[in-house]
């Protein structure tokens, strides 16, 4: 008896230490949200403010919800690359529905949610039925629910159901629809994955598909069921989406199935199948969800962002790799009371040691606060375009003469992570806020906050619809567009035979230029287009869509495209046609636009100088938020430029 109490007392003083530490091996994903938002709150003191959290809760909900289903997929040993794919197409379904075709919201809704489980089902049939590798199934739905997206738009957002945008709303004014949605979807996927036969049975699968259909599962039949959930939630995650944006967006979510699958893994889940659970899933959205924001509030640069989230990403897989190699186990999704208990356990202690450390580093910013420098946000809607860093470079430069703190962030062309970013914006510090609108309805929601807020907000290029700007500092796209046809059918003779090189579909900028286009050229009855292909604003689809072309029409004497990027891709197919017998107009005037100009390969570019929108836009900015007076709208002209006044002009 001695003997044995003396054993137990050491276990018993080391055990409050040795069970923590435990407790934080068998949960990686929980250790590092812990560390992230501990470090998080040491780094920044705009991260923990009930705002802001909140803010992080939407901007994981839509990922979370994908996630969700995703998970499903992941523990039979499968995976969904159309998720984001199908959650576009689902909302353009319900907007077109209870838009244009007239139906009542609760069928548009329905039938939204029939597209996303249809869409699940073929995913499964091919997989189950037609023998495809699931990456090569998904990989098709994901091309295909774009398309079909896109179709069915005609490129354009649809204005969403005001009955169905309260989703993006609040509850009480405080409480976001979206998290509550979000939570709802993870107790659907725990008590799936948990309590039912076809949980077991995924779990089964993804474990050993042989085994399983030898022990009497009818995988083929389950593989159905497992792809329509993933279905179902795209749907669903969609619908919140849109929701958010007020307005269906057929490029919506793109990229998001890698974020889905990235928390599916980072939650502990197994690409090769056979675990995984709700509460990993969600750990890991929130992971990138924090990382995010975090990065927004500390002003980390757009490039680096991503950078750094890869790199924490890689580092949450390889850690948790390393802890199962020495042997930490991981609760399965289907394990008795005694594990359940465990798990809630787990997830209260902590609780409590993230408010312990994070009210204790919250103390560091305690009066720390310096109001004698004006911070400014400013979101671009891409920087991937030589334009849009034109305008950041001329933002920066005016930011470094006023001696303004800009912090400045690249939507990369999505207008729900501009919403994200515009969020963070009015939970920070900010003395103002300017955004280059991905779409003019999708960013009002988010300016909305900012009104509240009482922040000033510019609007920079493009404006924004159902939400006060205190200015629009902008040059007229459609007015360009009309110049661009003027040049163009003036320099054929009026006659001729021409192409349009059309932007992404769906942005205002391609729908500005090409209207204007459309409405100039009708001067010109003797051009006639001949064929109008969409390139996206890049330079190697401009190449490879011209390239395209040229082999349909070898004869065409002129080009139009949408921005300089289209244009130079275009004369690259040229080659000793550009500014011979074919004549090439483009359009933002960027620095190798016009070196092309000098060239004379590139008739004309219609040039917006963009360092001067970026510059005006900071001064009205500053004005704006130390309550001076600004014009509401401040037009920066445009002009056509060609070899004879190329000479000295600035973009």
């Amino acid at each position: 008896m001695a003997t044995d109490t003396l054993k137990s007392t050491p276990g018993a003083r080391g055990g409050a230490t040795a069970g923590l530490r435990r407790l934080l091996l068998d949960n990686g994903a929980l250790t590092a949200l812990i560390v992230l938002v501990v470090a998080m709150s040491a780094l920044s003191g705009d991260f923990l403010t009930a705002d802001n959290l909140l803010n992080v809760g939407v901007q994981a909900a839509v990922t979370a919800i994908l996630a969700f289903g995703v998970t499903f997929v992941i523990v039979s040993a499968g995976i969904d690359l159309s998720v984001g794919s199908v959650a576009a197409l689902s909302a353009t379904v319900l907007a077109w529905s209870a838009t244009e075709a007239g139906m009542p919201v609760v069928l548009a809704v329905v039938l939204a949610v029939a597209t996303g489980i249809a869409c699940g089902l073929v995913n499964g049939f091919l997989i189950s039925y037609g023998k495809l590798p699931p990456f090569i199934a998904t990989l098709a739905m994901l091309s295909v629910g774009r398309g079909l997206s896109l179709v069915i738009s005609q490129g354009s957002p649809i204005a969403f159901p005001d009955s169905v945008s309260h989703l993006g709303d609040t509850l009480g004014g405080w409480l976001p629809v979206p998290v509550l949605v979000m939570i709802l979807m993870g107790l659907v996927t725990a008590f799936v994955l948990g309590r039912t036969y076809i949980g077991r049975s995924m779990y089964a699968i993804g474990g050993n598909e042989e085994a399983a259909r030898l022990s009497g599962l009818r995988v083929k039949r389950q593989k159905l069921a497992i792809y329509a959930f993933s279905g179902l939630f795209a749907a669903a995650a969609g619908i919140v989406l849109a929701s958010r944006l007020s307005s269906a967006q057929p490029q919506a979510a793109q990229g998001y199935e890698l974020d889905a699958i990235a928390a599916v893994v980072i939650g502990g889940a197994s690409l090769a199948g056979g675990t995984g659970k709700a509460s990993g899933t969600l750990i890991g959205a929130l992971i990138l969800a924090v990382l995010r924001n975090g990065l927004n509030l500390l002003s980390v640069s757009a490039f680096w962002q991503q950078v750094v989230i890869g790199v924490v990403i890689a580092l949450a897989v390889l850690l948790d790799t390393l802890r199962r190699k020495a042997g930490a186990t991981t609760p399965a999704a289907g394990a008795g009371g005694g594990g359940k208990g465990k798990q809630a356990l787990t997830y209260v202690i902590a609780a409590a040691v993230a408010v312990a450390v994070v009210g204790a580093t919250s103390l560091l910013h305690n009066g720390s606060s310096d109001g004698k420098t004006q911070k400014i946000g400013l979101s671009l809607s891409t920087l991937n375009n030589p334009f849009f860093v034109q305008i950041r470079a001329g933002a920066e430069e005016q930011a470094k003469k006023l001696g303004v703190d800009l912090t400045v962030t690249d939507a990369q062309n999505d207008a729900s992570q501009q919403a994200n970013q515009l969020q963070n914006f009015v939970s920070g510090d900010l003395s103002s806020v300017i955004v280059n609108p991905v779409d003019s309805d999708a960013a009002g929601p988010s300016v909305r906050s900012a009104n509240k807020a009482d922040i000033p907000v510019i609007a920079v290029d493009r404006g924004v619809n159902k939400a006060d700007t205190a200015a629009l500092v902008a040059s007229d796209n459609v007015e360009g567009g009309e110049l661009g046809a003027r040049a163009l059918a003036e320099k054929l003779g009026g006659k001729g035979t021409i192409v349009i090189l059309q932007g992404q579909a769906g942005t205002s900028a391609s729908r500005e230029r090409g209207a204007g286009f459309a409405a100039g050229l009708k001067a010109y009855p003797g051009i006639k287009v001949i064929a109008r292909q969409p390139a996206d604003f890049d330079r190697t689809k401009g190449l490879d869509v011209m390239t395209n072309l040229l082999q349909a029409h070898p004869d065409v004497d002129g080009v139009f495209a949408e921005n300089d990027e289209m244009a130079l891709g275009a004369i690259k197919a040229l080659g000793s046609k550009a500014g011979t017998s074919v004549q090439v107009v483009g359009f933002d005037g960027t620095p190798d636009g016009l070196k092309a100009v000098r060239g004379g390969t590139l008739y004309a570019s219609v040039a917006q100088q963009p360092r001067e929108l970026g510059r005006i836009a900071v001064q009205n900015a500053l004005r704006a938020a130390e309550d001076e007076k600004v014009e509401t709208t401040v037009k920066v002209p445009v002009k056509v430029v060609t070899k004879e006044n190329v000479a000295g002009f600035e973009g």
